[in-house]
């Protein structure tokens, strides 16, 4: 399969390009690599593997991400925060795209490119032989090219801090998507879990604007319990949606099984 592939794919990135919304599930349970089989099962168009909640390791999350890719599920990684070695590090073990939290300014946003991107567009350290090429032998030159194509980067924004900074972090070059975590911004600004307050609706209205200024994709997440607000932010513009994690989906199946016996 891989020999034949001429560059890197990312199903996030294609659909988007067109228009289309994008279906995320988050991985913070399952650590064998059957997660991407399942995504794909269910229809997701990606996963990300969260480093940030969870206890799992750059290693799995990297034979996630292998397994995922070959399943046609773009595999992501949301690492714990702006930290140079863990992005590096979770591109190199498979992921063809970062999901980075707390983004609070465009500086953040410039330090995570430098460090995802390889030259001219940032200044990682220059790969061997890597799994998203398929283990295919290139030049310096294109191997980096591609990489740089097809890797993704979302900028979280779930401060006021972040808010406040939105334009110019969707400024960014390289910067792909910015998504809203509803849920920590909720609890940033001292109304947790009221997603109907006006706050959350000024979120999303203000950081689409920006994105539609500089060319990028809203993000929609930290609403997975409420899916009449994920289809009103769709509907609005929002094209990568986070629909929640295994955790949660596996519990709710579970609870919702287990009431129908009565």
């Amino acid at each position: 399969m891989f020999a034949k592939i001429k560059r890197i794919p990312n199903f996030v990135n294609d659909k988007i390009a067109r228009g289309e919304p994008v279906f995320s599930m988050t991985v913070r349970l399952v650590r064998g690599a059957e997660i991407g089989a399942i995504a794909a099962a269910a229809g997701f168009d990606a996963l990300y593997i969260d480093l940030q909640h969870s206890g799992i390791s750059i290693e799995t999350a990297g034979q996630i991400s292998i397994a995922a890719l070959a399943m046609g599920v773009a595999p992501f990684v949301r690492v714990p925060g702006v930290d140079p070695h863990i992005i590096t590090s979770a591109l190199d073990a498979g992921a063809i795209g970062v999901i980075v939290p707390d983004m609070h300014s465009a500086e953040d946003a410039r330090a995570v490119v430098r460090c995802a991107k390889y030259r001219p567009e940032g200044e990682r350290s220059l790969p061997g032989i890597m799994s998203q090429l398929g283990y295919r032998s290139l030049p310096a030159s294109e191997a980096t090219a591609e990489l740089n194509a097809a890797i993704t980067i979302v900028a979280m924004i779930e401060s006021a801090a972040g808010l406040a900074a939105a334009d110019e972090i969707a400024a960014v070059p390289g910067v792909d998507i910015l998504l809203v975590g509803a849920n920590d911004l909720c609890t940033e600004v001292g109304v947790p879990g009221q997603f109907d307050h006006p706050i959350v609706e000024e979120a999303y209205s203000k950081v689409l604007a920006a994105c539609r200024k500089h060319g990028k994709a809203l993000g929609v997440g930290g609403l997975a319990s409420r899916p009449d607000l994920i289809k009103k932010y769709v509907a609005m513009g929002g094209l990568y949606v986070s629909l929640g994690a295994d955790l949660s989906m596996l519990v709710n199946a579970a609870t919702q099984k287990r009431k129908e016996i009565g």
